[in-house]
């Protein structure tokens, strides 16, 4: 495969002007690959950020970690456990843990922290969404540090390895569509994504730069990796893809290597540079963009689709060939082409049982169809976010 084919050279300063940064540090990475927290490795990310803090930079941490911090609290051997009561519990006890042993590292360098624990319930009604972005965005202005995970607690999608949030690879795209950041840092055991799998293949490459997440990089992402965390390769490249769509860049590299975070910041090319595919999108469109509320589908043809790849208007119901789920007039859907690909996002002017009698039809029917109508589009182009 052509590393370089549609993925153009990484200048040189590409992320040196980058202020607002959200940063994923997964389980491997804080425990070192051990059944439990790494404090010196703990303590080399805490300094690297406090790094960026006294540059005037402003760093959200989404932090896995919990259950490891709970399990060596509990002095327990669990590998072989997987019900999600005991994993829960676990969390319950070494999330306090984890926020002490950030706390006290922080303190070193005069930095205040703050603890956020979320679930995708908590984003999904755009209230919620804007209470989040709102306290996120006040902190760092008071210049705190945020450390954000997910409340294991009383959401098992994570813990259950479900891609939800996905070992908060996915959490950390979504708080990063947020806050509107500018740069997205997953940092794992892995130094990048590859064009196989580099531990079963040795011709596999580091690709350095992705300018587009399409089926055949998915494909090299494979599965999940990981027996300490529930992510993988396949989490870390949805989170990108999430974030990529909402503006903002994303690298993937080895956490462990040594002042990974300055070098990064400082503009140096590591792991794999994923480059954001749109402009900056309004706060309202980055909330239908970010998947919290979908409930549920609407599938179109090849000329819809190509029409809303373009930027043609509206969704209309001539376009539209079937629908999933049973969503209701006003809810956010995903709108995707015939081979299952998401290529937008909007507010759906009819409820799914109607898009079913109008499907296939000219928008001037709409009312002879249903008895009445709600306008002309399935999905007026104000309320849709093209990806």
């Amino acid at each position: 495969m052509d590393k370089t084919k549609g993925r153009p050279s990484r200048p040189s300063k590409t992320r040196a002007g980058y202020r607002r940064l959200v940063i994923k540090l997964g389980t491997n990475l804080l425990t070192g690959g051990t059944r439990q927290l790494d404090l010196d490795t703990m303590a080399n990310l805490v300094d690297q950020v406090a790094q960026l803090h006294r540059e005037d930079r402003q760093v959200v941490i989404v932090s896995s970690g919990a259950i490891a911090a709970g399990r060596a609290k509990l002095g327990l051997d669990d590998r072989n456990r997987k019900d999600i009561p005991f994993k829960q519990t676990l969390a319950a006890v070494g999330q306090g843990c984890l926020m002490h042993t950030y706390e006290q590292l922080f303190a070193r360098h005069d930095i205040v922290v703050a603890q956020a624990l979320l679930t995708k319930r908590d984003l999904s009604h755009r209230a919620g969404y804007l209470n989040g972005r709102n306290t996120l965005l006040s902190l760092l202005d008071l210049k705190v540090v945020p450390i954000i995970n997910e409340n294991d607690v009383v959401a098992t999608d994570e813990i259950r390895g479900d891609v939800v949030f996905g070992d908060n690879d996915n959490l950390s795209a979504m708080v990063a569509n947020l806050i509107d950041a500018d740069l997205l840092i997953l940092l794992s055991d892995v130094a990048g994504l590859y064009s196989a799998n580099p531990r079963s293949d040795p011709r596999a490459e580091l690709l350095p730069v992705v300018s587009r997440i399409d089926a055949e990089i998915e494909q090299m992402a494979g599965g999940a990796g990981s027996t300490r965390g529930t992510g993988g390769m396949a989490t870390k490249i949805q989170a990108a893809k999430l974030a990529t769509s909402s503006a903002i860049a994303v690298v993937i590299t080895d956490g462990s290597l040594p002042n990974v975070i300055t070098r990064l910041t400082h503009g140096e090319s590591l792991g794999t540079l994923f480059l954001p595919r749109s402009t900056r999108l309004e706060s309202r469109k980055r909330w239908m963009v970010s998947r919290l509320a979908s409930r549920g589908k609407i599938i179109v043809d090849d000329g819809a689709a190509a029409a809303l790849k373009r930027g043609r208007g509206s969704l209309l119901p001539a376009g539209i060939v079937d629908t999933e789920r049973d969503f209701q007039r006003g809810d956010l859907v995903d709108i995707v082409d015939l081979q299952g690909n998401r290529i937008a996002c909007g507010m759906s002017n009819y409820c799914a049982a109607d898009i079913q009698v109008i499907k296939g039809s000219r928008s001037g029917g709409i009312a002879s169809l249903l008895g009445y109508e709600y306008g002309a589009e399935a999905v007026h182009r104000n309320n849709l976010a093209v990806l």
